[in-house]
Parts: structure tokens; C-alpha cells; sequence
């Protein structure tokens, strides 16, 4: 990401993630955008969720934005949320300070994402078989590989309930949703997703979809969880990356890293850090906020995905 040179305010306006992940993917930094001196942190609590829920009401009144991290706030299905209990009490620790969750920006940056590499020939798409780990937790990725006439699979039921049944269209997803996210919404998070340190483990599960699909797309905590031995030539779309994470892709022979989200001082941030960089750029509650108000931003900072060819060991050294 560039930013266009203006008058830099000296006071940093800070922005943390508080994420229930691993605190060895701690990173923080200071970076100028569009004139605004801004500190960007994300702190994990390794799974502690009353630590988690301790961490925001202190920062509450503190900071600019607070970014939730390891979870999401909403799930999406078409034009329905379905809001995630336990990250419903996360958010709601905070009483004053704006608290995202990304979903907003997975909506319009990560559905741009895709739009621009094909627009851009970066990847030709079209008749492409792509593995999104889940559909629900990235719905406008999902429509955008089907509106590029991918062969997408959706891994919803594979990676989050464990059971090896492929979905092979936005319509099932919906039904779905609708089925079972109501009682779904009420599980501890850990159940859902990877927390804490098992965002460190890599257990082979499910090789089958991996070596069926062209492309892997979605959370980067799901792909690696599951991420087979080899998936040499393939790519793979995601968000939030560190060295490591680049230098075990490139162990596995993948050929291609895509991430949504910029590179800043060797790591991709989540899309909650992002959104909450946004917020804090806007001076405005996310209630306020317009789908065209993060594209405008998105612009004005020459927002475009970061495409690294793993082959090539001058690219990524640095995550």
C-alpha cells in the first residue's frame, strides 16, 4: 500500500486487535496514512477468553478502534448476520470504543480482491476448481468466485464441523445458514475455530479437497490447520500472514500467495486490524459507515492485493 505524502498529525491514533490467537503472532507498528500518524497492534491472549474480555474494557476509551481477532462477530449467508454469542459478550466488554470484527471489509475489500486479479491477469479464474475453506465467515469472496465462473467448492461443513461433505453452491450455503447457524451461534468459539495455540498445529486432514482444487481461499488459520504435505503449483488467497507462515507455504511447494490485506513491516494484518484502521481514518462509528466509504478510502490509500510468487526466493522474505 502507498500513501500519498500530506502533513503528518504528530500524535499516533492507535488501533489494537485483541485476538483470541496465538500471542507468538504478536506484531506491532507505526505507519503514516493519508496525513494520520497511526499505531497498529495486535495482541493475542492464547485462548483466554475472560482475559480477552478483560483486555477490551481496559483499552475501552483508550484507543481509536478495537479490532476482535480470532473469531468473528458475524456470520453471512446472502443479506442475513448471524451474530456469534461468545464474541457478542467480547464486543459489548467495550462501551465506547467502536469494536469490528472485519466482516464489513470481507464484504467489499476481499470481494475487490478478487475482481482485481482477474481484471488485472493476475490469475485467469474463470473454470478455475477453488477451495473456500468457508463460505459463511467470507460470503462476498464466495460470490465473486461464483460471478468469475469458478468451480468453487465451500468447505463450511468439511473445516467447521469436521464432517467431510462438500457444498457446491451459495443457494445450499444459505439453507444451511439457516438451518444451523441459529444453534451454531451458540457454541464456545473454540469449537468453531482455531484459538490459541492450536493456530500453531498442522494436522493434515481432508487432503482430498486440497489436491482437488487449483486454488485455496479464505482464513489462513483453517488453511493451515489442514494444510497438506505438498500442494505443489497451487495458490492460495488469504489475509493475515507472517514469515513463517510464508516460509512453510513455500515448504509445501505452493507456487502463489495472495493477501487481501497490506503488507506492513513484514506481515499482513487480519481484516478486523484493517477495518479498525479504517474506522480510525474516518472518524466515525461503523454504524455510519457506507460499503462506499471503505472502497473510498481503500482508493485513496492505493489499496491492491499483495501477489507473491513463492518460486522466487527474492519475494516474501519478509512475510
Amino acid at each position: 500500500m502507498t500513501t500519498p505524502p500530506q502533513t503528518t498529525n504528530s500524535r499516533a491514533v492507535r488501533v489494537v486487535s485483541v485476538s483470541l490467537g496465538s500471542s507468538k503472532r504478536n506484531h506491532a507498528v507505526e505507519v503514516e496514512m493519508l496525513g494520520q500518524h497511526l499505531s497498529i497492534e495486535r495482541i493475542g491472549v492464547d485462548g483466554d477468553y475472560d482475559k480477552a474480555c478483560a483486555m477490551i474494557a481496559q483499552l475501552d476509551g483508550e484507543v481509536a478502534a478495537i479490532g476482535l481477532g480470532g473469531t468473528d462477530l458475524y456470520l453471512v449467508a446472502g443479506k442475513k448476520r448471524y451474530v456469534i454469542e461468545q464474541s457478542r459478550r467480547l464486543a459489548e466488554s467495550a462501551r465506547v470504543t467502536p469494536v469490528v470484527d472485519g466482516s464489513v471489509l470481507k464484504n467489499t475489500l476481499e470481494r475487490e480482491t478478487i475482481r482485481w486479479l482477474a481484471q488485472h491477469g493476475e490469475l485467469d479464474l474463470e473454470g478455475k476448481k477453488v477451495l473456500l475453506v468457508s463460505a459463511v465467515d467470507r460470503f462476498g469472496m464466495a460470490e465473486a468466485f461464483t460471478e468469475a465462473r469458478c468451480q468453487t467448492m465451500f468447505g463450511d461443513l468439511i473445516f467447521s464441523l469436521g464432517l467431510p461433505i462438500p457444498v457446491r453452491s451459495l443457494r445450499t450455503i444459505r439453507v444451511l445458514a439457516a438451518l444451523l447457524l441459529p444453534i451454531l451461534r451458540r457454541l464456545p468459539i473454540s469449537v468453531l475455530y482455531p484459538t490459541g495455540s492450536k493456530q500453531e498445529k498442522t494436522r493434515p486432514k481432508h487432503a482430498r479437497f486440497f489436491e482437488w482444487a487449483d486454488i485455496v481461499a479464505g482464513d489462513f488459520h483453517y488453511i493451515r490447520r489442514h494444510l497438506p504435505g505438498r500442494m505443489d503449483g497451487k495458490t492460495i488467497i488469504t489475509n493475515t500472514t507472517t514469515p513463517d507462515d510464508v516460509s512453510l507455504l513455500r515448504e509445501r511447494g505452493l507456487a502463489t500467495l495472495v493477501t487481501t490485506t497490506p503488507e506492513l513491516e513484514g506481515r499482513s494484518f487480519g481484516t478486523n486490524v484493517m477495518e479498525g484502521v479504517l474506522i480510525a481514518l474516518a472518524d466515525k462509528r461503523p454504524e455510519e459507515m457506507q460499503s462506499e466509504d471503505y472502497l473510498s478510502l481503500l482508493r485513496r490509500l492505493g489499496w491492491q492485493p499483495r501477489v507473491v510468487h513463492l518460486a522466487d526466493p527474492t519475494q516474501g522474505a519478509t512475510g
